[in-house]
């Protein structure tokens, strides 16, 4: 996917650097050719050594080196690059670049790079939210920038926010679809689920589940690098949004119901919310308050519109392909081939979310493919491997049929 793609990836200094060495070791996987920039700082968690193993290049870290600069090395490092990525992206080496300071080798090829470049920020909450960094990534947006998380999580430090530098794995995944501009699926429109819905009771309280949308947002980011047009349709999660993936935010299932047909005419649906069968047949409009021996509220409830159902039935708007996701405790392959029977859906991912298991919310699952030739049974794989594998599956079987393209 990026065979012979050049990246020019400058690692600063923060905790989260030790992360760059998964990252230039998917990127060397999958065929690309990665050089490496080290700030000061950055050598204070990561070493040249490892980074030059891993990328199997020299790593460059000084910007006053007699080789290097008797051929302007910083102009000749800049320009050769395919995209730059800055990761971590370091609440510092942000403001350096907003501000045109150029004092190391780091921030004198952000300058002199006539490239795209991606940073992936880490830092502390407090740093993020300061008005001197949105001053500065406002500024850096204005330019054309492109940002990639960061992600609400604990921190080094101790603290818990937004700041959190997202996972190796989707870094990559927006490099992959960076280059994307052709891929199988190019032509396509593509239309994800994700995440939990929230059905209020008032407007303090919800019923919800503990979805964590990493495997929708996974298929979204795999869609999108495979060149599809990719509405991601989700309800509250804490995943960062998948690079050149348009993003619908939704909290109730009514919401999503509504976002999904508005979203229509696709090619592709797949329904990987867990959506609540249920709602609240008349919500609060104000918190309701316990008194003294009072009674629980009762709570009437009413059934939600069947997304996936109601898709399959849509006439000359339905998805060329369809695709459904039956998370199950007991009895996974029967229930789901039920399921798709009822649904009327092409295939559907079944999954076993039984705490045990740790699928809602863990970053691996255990899933059985059911399509109308039989039940695929894959070896547990880390989400964002069964949302490619999938996706591959999907361009696939558009390849293999003569279903034209919206």
């Amino acid at each position: 996917m990026l065979d012979d793609k050049r990246i020019l990836l400058i690692i600063s200094g923060g905790i989260a650097a030790y992360k760059s060495l998964a990252l230039i070791r998917l990127l060397r996987e999958h065929g690309a050719n990665v050089r490496c920039v080290l700030t000061s700082s950055a050598e204070k968690f990561v070493t040249p050594l490892s980074v030059a193993a891993l990328s199997e290049d020299r790593v460059y870290g000084e910007l006053f080196s007699l080789t290097e600069e008797s051929e302007i090395g910083h102009i000749q490092l800049s320009r050769d690059a395919d995209l730059v990525v800055v990761a971590p992206a370091t609440a510092n080496i942000l403001a350096k670049m907003a501000h045109g300071i150029a004092d190391d080798l780091a921030t004198t090829l952000l300058l002199a790079t006539d490239k795209d470049v991606l940073v992936a920020p880490a830092m502390n909450v407090r740093m993020w939210q300061h008005v001197a960094t949105q001053e500065n990534i406002a500024t850096l947006h204005a330019r054309k920038i492109t940002f990639s998380g960061p992600i609400e999580g604990n921190m080094a430090c101790g603290e818990y926010g937004l700041g959190k530098m997202i996972e190796p794995h989707q870094i990559y995944q927006e490099i992959r679809r960076y280059f994307s501009t052709s891929g199988p699926l190019t032509g396509r429109r593509a239309i994800v689920t994700s995440g939990p819905t929230y059905e209020a009771i008032d407007p303090v309280r919800y019923i919800g589940n503990r979805s964590s949308g990493k495997q929708g947002h996974a298929i979204a980011a795999a869609l999108s690098a495979m060149g599809a047009d990719t509405v991601l349709v989700t309800g509250p999660t804490n995943q960062a949004d998948p690079y050149g993936v348009e993003i619908v935010r939704i909290e109730s299932a009514l919401e999503m119901h509504n976002a999904v047909l508005n979203s229509l005419p696709a090619d592709i649906a797949v329904c990987a919310a867990a959506v609540a069968d249920w709602r609240i047949l008349n919500a609060a409009d104000r918190k309701i308050k316990k008194t003294n021996h009072s009674q629980p509220p009762h709570i009437e409830l009413i059934e939600n519109p069947d997304i996936l159902q109601e898709l399959s039935g849509v006439g000359d708007k339905r998805p060329r392909l369809l695709v459904g996701f039956a998370a199950e405790t007991e009895q996974i392959v029967k229930n789901a081939l039920k399921k798709r029977a009822n649904k009327g859906c092409d295939w559907i991912v079944a999954n076993n979310v039984s705490p045990p298991s740790g699928a809602f919310g863990g970053d691996n699952n255990i899933i059985h493919l059911i399509t109308d030739t039989g039940t695929e049974d894959w070896p547990e794989m880390d989400k964002t491997e069964i949302a490619n594998r999938l996706v591959k599956r999907i361009a696939d079987y558009f390849s293999n049929t003569s279903h034209a393209a919206c």
